[in-house]
């Protein structure tokens, strides 16, 4: 392991009396056979106190970015930009629940700093200078039979931090290790205490499960953490409106599984960049069919709690709005019955969010009865998409042939501008050939003409 650590490092190590180790993920993904690559973040541990990791830090020339001395705490940059955490071994207590410690005792055992962090698979140490592993808990036999076991009794590690039920799942999907039974059952008892956790770091550990994938290429990994998330119960406490569409059964004409599974398997086969959309398309359905038995409208109130749901957790807006939005339009001409003419239109309303909402299209698709082939609605609105260009139709304002200089010469007050200029572009929609300043200004005044008529 010596060879892929960075040589700032080990000039680190080298320059400390007392032994610095590496240990937790990057540890356990070497052991695991995972690519250590050169943006991981180290966490280095020691009996050494602050001023002495200080003091040959400042020597090698690292930056110090902060030092939490209540917590034996200090958080280092190399030269490269690379960060590192170093943690002074220690055994900590906690008030139920919650995340931060509520007392720290430094300690020169390894064995007691081991039995304060989550799982042996983490608890696995490795001496930087000595070149050699230290495994006081068993970890490195665990990961060779591909185990998450918790380093004590897990009723008593999940209720000291009710984030660790977040961690269970979030490594479990990155690395494929399974939890053992005790491990669930202790997550189980516990599921209650991610309630005591702040929604900024729930919504973290559920960002990073749904992109587990990418960590080590393993496509199954966020359905393998978004089901443990089920399994724990912590599913049903983070995102209950979700949750109901358990077992909630759907025609089977048209899907394979109920609607969280079906949920869960459009996550599997969405991109990265729209997996929350993929996850929360549904979930108005457990609502409409509690309501009113059937999913009827789903799309539309799916929008509403998605956005709930998401405020809740205070995730950033942008990421809100485009949820919200192929929520609330992810059943556009699903049964491809949409007029051709109507379709051009929806073309040019939705055209920037159209790669987006293709992807959750086909995501869907897929996931309703494991069809891998293009979704006809998808192919259908590409089609007329290539037919539009041909004819030059103009998609957007710019390339309309007339802009607001040219309605202001034809005589359209200012507050009518915009609006009438996005009614022309929906009527070129059906006819590139309408793009030509002649003819759109001799139907601006039409529109203005009924415009007046109107009000």
């Amino acid at each position: 392991m010596k060879d892929l650590l960075p040589e700032n490092l080990i000039r680190l190590a080298e320059n400390c009396a007392s032994p610095l180790f590496v240990v937790g993920g990057s540890v356990r993904d070497f052991i695991l056979g995972f690519p250590i690559g050169d943006k991981t973040d180290y966490d280095i541990s020691s009996p050494m106190r602050e001023e002495e990791l200080l003091a040959a830090a400042e020597k090698c020339g690292f930056l110090v970015r902060a030092v939490y001395r209540h917590t034996g705490t200090v958080k280092l940059e190399d030269g490269e930009g690379r960060g590192y955490e170093f943690t002074r071994f220690r055994s900590d207590k906690y008030i139920r629940g919650e995340h931060t410690p509520s007392e720290t005792f430094f300690t020169e055992d390894i064995t007691l700093d081991a039995r304060r962090r989550d799982f042996c698979a983490n608890a696995v140490y490795y001496d930087i200078k000595e070149g050699r592993f230290a495994d006081p808990l068993g970890g490195m036999k665990d990961i060779g039979r591909g185990v998450l076991r918790t380093v004590r009794e897990a009723e008593k590690v999940f209720s000291e931090d009710g984030l660790r039920l977040m961690r269970l799942a979030r490594i479990s999907a990155e690395t494929g290790l399974a939890p053992d039974e005790e491990c669930l059952a202790g997550a189980k008892q516990n599921s209650s205490l991610i309630g005591d956790i702040a929604p900024e770091r729930v919504f973290a550990e559920l960002r990073l499960l749904l992109l587990s994938d990418l960590k080590h290429g393993d496509r199954e990994a966020p359905l393998r953490g978004l089901t443990i998330l089920k399994e724990t119960g912590v599913l049903a406490k983070v995102i209950p409106e979700l949750a109901l569409g358990d077992g909630m059964e759907q025609k089977r004409a048209y899907h394979d599984h109920d609607v969280l599974t079906h949920s869960f398997l459009c996550v599997r086969h969405a991109p990265p960049e729209i997996r929350f959309a993929a996850l929360l398309h549904d979930v108005g359905k457990p609502f409409c069919m509690l309501r009113d038995g059937n999913f009827h409208a789903h799309d539309r109130e799916g929008a509403r709690i998605a956005e709930e749901i998401l405020l809740r957790l205070k995730a950033p807006k942008k990421l809100i709005e485009e949820t919200v939005f192929l929520t609330l339009n992810h059943m556009r001409d699903f049964d491809c019955n949409m007029r051709e003419g109507k379709v051009r239109r929806e073309i040019l309303r939705l055209h920037e969010h159209l790669p987006a909402l293709f992807a959750l299209k086909q995501a869907d698709f897929t996931a309703c009865k494991g069809d891998t082939s293009p979704a006809p609605s998808v192919v259908k609105w590409q089609n007329i998409i290539a037919k539009m260009h041909k004819e030059g139709v103009p998609f957007t304002l710019r390339e309309l042939a007339v802009n607001g200089r040219d309605l202001k010469a034809a005589g359209v007050p200012e507050k009518l501008t915009g609006k009438l200029l996005d009614e022309l572009l929906l009527f070129c929609a059906e006819d590139g050939g309408r793009n030509e300043k002649s003819l759109l200004c001799r139907h601006v005044r039409v529109l203005l003409k009924s415009e007046m008529k109107n009000r």
